[in-house]
């Protein structure tokens, strides 16, 4: 039997988590910043594609930024740096996923000054589980499916994907060798979420990286260009 006072205390961490999580996305509005929320399980290349994303953008004279969460260590930040892009780790310190106080907190102790960014990351901690309970603040979340993790991580994991905006599924240059059934794998993201945008990615060749990086551009520019006002007659 569910004990009362335990979902009390769930559903009131979850409100304080939403109204600064709504704090902080009209703090990113203010700044012109467009914030993604990446999230998958340990191992789909979560990571490697993070640096290639940078650094493509970096190449191309835009500003961007991640925040990286990690149970423990700075190696993902270190890997991250790499690209030339400003990084700043977040250590969780066992919890298995980011809250949008760790997010308020650290972007104070980075010091970052957002206005003038274009693109804020956040890699989020590697699970499928709690991550998508908590709102970050983002504009928009993706979730990553390797080409080795199964097709069925869909809907063995359906709060995640359809709690997400996108599915990137990584690693695509190996599907071949993996057997990677491409039909059952989107089958099974659109049964959890219907009409889901899905790419095809490779950090190693590359693979699909444009389409995604061209998406997310398209995404801030609708975000950031103003409504008509429609004049009354």
């Amino acid at each position: 039997m569910n004990n009362p006072r335990i979902l009390e205390i769930r559903r009131g961490v979850l409100e304080k988590n939403d109204l600064l999580a709504q704090q902080l996305r009209a703090r990113f509005n203010g700044a012109g910043v467009y914030v993604a929320n990446l999230v998958s399980s340990p191992g789909a290349g979560k990571t490697a594609l993070l640096e290639v994303m940078l650094r493509r953008l970096r190449e191309a004279g835009h500003h961007a930024a991640a925040l990286v969460g990690d149970l423990a260590t700075d190696n993902d930040a270190q890997r991250l740096a790499r690209s030339g892009a400003p990084v700043h780790q977040i250590e969780t310190g066992g919890n298995c996923h980011l809250e949008a106080d760790m997010i308020a907190a650290h972007l104070a102790e980075w010091g970052i000054e957002l206005k003038g960014l274009e693109y804020l990351f956040i890699e989020n901690v590697g699970n499928l589980v709690c991550p998508a309970s908590y709102d970050l603040g983002e504009h928009l979340r993706a979730v990553m499916l390797s080409v080795t993790e199964g097709e069925d991580k869909p809907l063995k994991y359906p709060t995640m994907f359809n709690s997400s905006d996108v599915t990137l599924i990584t690693k695509i240059d190996i599907a071949e060798a993996v057997e990677f059934d491409r039909a059952a794998a989107y089958a099974n993201v659109q049964a959890v979420r219907p009409g889901m945008t899905i790419f095809e990615t490779s950090a190693k060749t590359g693979q699909g990286v444009t389409d995604w990086l061209d998406y997310l551009a398209e995404r801030r520019e609708m975000l950031h260009t103003p409504t008509p006002q429609v004049e009354s007659s």
